[in-house]
């Protein structure tokens, strides 16, 4: 699979992931559900490939460059 999230925003992507997941043991009742939006970063971080980026060309990978 193509890559198009670099490192550090993996990195990212996980830690708010963790956190935004972290909701579900943290709230009560059915607001706490919210929680589960957690997984999306998580696994785009995990990844590290994120659809919207592909369907809008945006990519935060170093570029390699070619040596001729």
């Amino acid at each position: 699979m193509i890559t198009n999230i670099g490192t550090v925003e993996r990195i990212v992507r996980v830690i708010v992931g963790i956190a935004i997941l972290s909701l579900l043991f943290i709230l009560d009742g059915s607001s706490r559900w919210w929680g589960l939006f957690g997984l999306v970063p998580i696994l785009t971080g995990a990844t590290g490939y994120c659809p919207p980026f592909h369907l809008l060309g945006f990519s935060t990978t170093k570029k390699k460059s070619k040596d001729v």
